[in-house]
């Protein structure tokens, strides 16, 4: 095996981990979100969000390629933005 094809191998490795961890990281941020929400009387319409976000993540079918995690990523940060933007909506009257 040729010297810039082991380091062309090496560079995508790092860059496919790189991309994997940041996805694990923003699951976790998630499911904290989700349980701090949920402690705090999460709606119940906004619940379909993150559970369709964790399956998307989880589902083999991507709109990328999987070695390239950037959708899964853009769907968890959608998720987190519409959870928050869910949370931060004052109640309504009386409720």
């Amino acid at each position: 095996m040729s010297t810039d094809l082991t380091v062309l191998l090496v560079v995508a490795a790092v860059l496919v981990a790189a991309t994997l961890a940041v996805a694990v990281a923003l699951l976790i941020r998630l499911v904290r979100t989700r349980r701090a929400l949920r402690r705090a009387g999460l709606p119940a319409e906004r619940q379909w969000v993150f559970w369709g976000a964790v399956a998307y993540l989880v589902l083999p079918t991507d709109l990328v390629p999987d070695p390239v995690y950037l959708d899964d990523i853009g769907v968890l940060l959608l998720t987190l933005r519409s959870l928050r933007s869910a949370a931060d909506r004052p109640s309504a009257p009386g409720g």
